[in-house]
């Protein structure tokens, strides 16, 4: 597959409670595959990933402050889980509003595990079926998506998945749904 997301540019959004694997897979498998990836944070400087949420894991330097970032700038938009992350992503008007241009812009999307609650707050669930983290299923629901509990699910341009178990075909995934852009 090396070469096919070739010249792509890639955000990778996420802060301090990201958790680490979902972090790290995604962004391997993109970057093997020819794209160029960025992360986008809130703040420069580094960035805490955690293991389960609760073991701190590494740090990871952000590249761009999502402040000083538009949906213009990337081809694709990737949003690891993490409980701390995403509570913290969903809160941030920068991050709703580049979210929301990415969809506007119909950049493809991928969200795992917690992530789908930034798309909540972003109102951009609406009629569409996801999978996350089983927690945040009445979440999707109420804001008037179809939450299924699959490993992977595509609909449109969002790509999302539940959790670190279902890496692997995520990450399969992504690339194949990026590469069709």
């Amino acid at each position: 597959m090396s070469g096919t997301l070739e010249g792509l540019r890639i955000a990778v959004l996420a802060t301090d409670g990201v958790e680490e694997v979902e972090l790290v897979e995604p962004r391997k498998a993109v970057e093997a595959a020819g794209a160029t990836t960025e992360l986008v944070s809130l703040d420069d400087g580094d960035i805490q990933a955690m293991n389960g949420d609760i073991e701190p894991a590494g740090t990871h330097p952000v590249d761009r402050v999502v402040s000083e970032v538009s949906a213009a700038d990337y081809d694709a938009v990737i949003l690891p889980g993490g409980t701390v992350n995403a509570d913290r992503l969903r809160l941030d008007r920068d991050v709703l509003t580049f979210v929301r241009e990415s969809f506007a812009a119909d950049h493809p999307v991928a969200a795992i595990c917690h992530a789908p609650w930034t798309l909540v707050e972003a109102d951009l669930v609406k009629g569409r079926t996801l999978t996350s983290f089983p927690s945040l299923r009445t979440d999707i629901r109420n804001a008037g998506g179809t939450a299924v509990d699959e490993e992977v699910v595509t609909d449109g341009r969002l790509t999302t998945s539940r959790n670190p178990d279902d890496l692997p075909a995520f990450c399969e995934r992504i690339v194949q749904e990026f590469a069709a852009d």
